[in-house]
């Protein structure tokens, strides 16, 4: 069913100016409410959503079935915890160097300073080591220095060839051992 243009024209001219202000009044209002308050109201929803969903997971840690979260300060207390102590730090070199003989490679005597991390307060241990060794074999090795030490960060590494044909590389390796100090 299609409305003829002339019913519709003479509808509006019957109205008037302010039937025709009120009309618009109208349209503004439905525009209004659809495109300004709809995602409003959509938003207030989603938050209620997320309160409810809060007021469960409260219930659930205070009955014990989730554990409660970890508060920042705890994780670092745990994570200075996990580091090993100043005294503990030629067992962990110690690692260092029976990491790199399971693999072959060659460590040149290497250079060590002991410094405290003015940001952290950790004692920090700076090592800089010369390597000889394959591609596969020193790859080999700082995958198992970063799994098996993890409280060693890799700083820097340079790896250089004589020759390109030469299959061994001399580098050297930069690290930091990060040791708490109790």
């Amino acid at each position: 069913m299609q409305i003829p243009r002339l019913i519709v024209h003479e509808y509006l001219q019957s109205l008037g100016v302010p039937g025709l202000a009120g009309l618009a009044l109208l349209v503004l209002a439905l525009a209004y409410g659809l495109f300004g308050l709809l995602p409003d109201w959509q938003a207030l929803q989603h938050l209620s959503q997320q309160t409810q969903d809060a007021r469960e997971y409260l219930a659930k840690v205070e009955e014990g079935s989730i554990a409660a979260p970890v508060v920042p300060q705890r994780q670092l207390d745990d994570f200075r915890s996990k580091l090993p102590t100043q005294p503990q730090a030629t067992v962990a070199i110690d690692k260092i160097y029976a990491l790199a003989a399971q693999e072959r490679i060659t460590l040149s005597r290497g250079e060590y300073s002991l410094g405290i991390d003015p940001k952290t307060h950790l004692a920090r241990y700076q090592i800089l080591l010369p390597v000889r060794g394959s591609y596969p074999q020193l790859r080999r090795f700082m995958h198992a220095l970063l799994g098996q030490l993890p409280a060693v960060v890799v700083e820097d590494l340079e790896l250089s060839r004589k020759k390109i044909a030469d299959t061994d590389l001399n580098g050297r390796i930069r690290m930091t051992l990060y040791l708490s100090r109790s």
